[in-house]
């Protein structure tokens, strides 16, 4: 068995590799060649916390995997990292287990390339400024998956402690962005500004008002996961002219915003335009203007980690990488 460490991934796999293999896996899920059973998710309320446990297989790749995520929102207080994971990727022609590695940037990254996918296919072409509401662990990729398909000018960062977004401002240049970018301390500027709005926190209230929404924005929410956690409000999933979820079982259960609106309004998941996969499936699901507020949730599921699991795999064995178990 390979065991593959975060660094060793970092360094070999990036944005566009996992664009091109997410939308390998959102194929085979069209052609039925994907099981995905729901997720578990088992809350551990003293600490605010959450364990997820995500199986999935891919029968034309004859490959499958589980995912064990930890997400404990306290740990920075002792320095430790909030999101922890591992995966664990299985032979399906014999049942051997063939690579462990770690899944928190992983995780990161398929997260920000399904936002890429859905941006690429959602967003207007002409789309040049990109506001992040939230600079935690799953927003740096966030960014790198939008700046992979639109040609961004400048960016905007908004996050309830000011210090963090500065910090992220910082860790954005470090990593290679020339482009501007600027720390705002109201986050009605980014609403009022950004064309595509990246939102990436685990806020349990909307974290901007759907008022301030402009015509044409497209947003891409991906933080909350639970169904008691709400980052956009009802009046953004209403006013919305296009909807897009990853995955529509896991997004009936998890998905809080479109939860809460289905309960509180006359929305109902019937409104929903398609799944990601549906997305690319059908060249005449496309923008319905450039007027339109567009919104994609994700909410993650298995096959997703799979299909950019199954890439570094690929990519391990072909460069040479990880550490070999006997």
């Amino acid at each position: 068995m390979l065991i593959l460490s975060e660094k060793e991934i970092q360094t070999h796999y990036f944005m566009q590799d996992a664009i091109r293999d997410l939308k390998q896996g959102l194929q085979a899920k069209n052609n039925g060649m994907i099981k995905n059973p729901p997720r578990t998710v088992i809350e551990i309320p003293k600490y605010n916390a959450s364990g997820l446990y995500m199986p999935s297989a891919d029968l034309s790749l004859e490959i499958a995997s589980v995912k064990v995520v930890s997400i404990f929102p306290e740990n920075p207080k002792q320095q430790k990292p909030t999101t922890q994971g591992v995966l664990l990727l299985t032979d399906a022609t014999n049942g051997e287990h063939i690579c462990l590695m770690t899944a928190s940037f992983l995780t990161r990254l398929r997260t920000g390339a399904l936002s890429g996918i859905a941006t690429e296919k959602m967003a207007r072409l002409d789309a040049k400024t990109l506001g992040v509401i939230g600079t935690g662990s799953m927003a740096f990729e966030q960014v790198l998956g939008v700046l992979a398909v639109r040609d961004i000018k400048d960016i905007i960062l908004f996050n309830r402690t000011f210090e963090r977004a500065v910090y992220f401002k910082e860790k954005l240049q470090a990593w290679g962005v020339t482009i501007p970018i600027q720390v705002v301390q109201d986050v009605q500027d980014v609403m009022q500004s950004a064309d595509i709005v990246a939102c990436s926190t685990r806020s349990n209230t909307p974290v901007f008002n759907g008022k301030d929404v402009q015509p044409g924005t497209h947003i891409n929410g991906v933080g909350s996961f639970l169904p008691t956690m709400r980052e956009v409000d009802v009046e953004t999933i209403t006013k919305a002219d296009q909807i897009v979820v990853d995955d529509l079982a896991s997004a009936k259960e998890e998905a809080g915003e479109l939860i809460y609106a289905a309960e509180q309004s006359d929305w109902s998941f019937s409104n929903v335009a398609a799944q990601l996969n549906e997305l690319i499936e059908y060249p005449n699901l496309i923008r319905p203007s450039d007027e339109a507020i567009t919104f994609f949730k994700s909410v993650g599921t298995a096959y997703f980690d799979l299909a950019v699991a199954r890439g570094i795999y690929a990519k391990a064995i072909s460069l040479g990488f990880g550490q070999k178990m006997h």
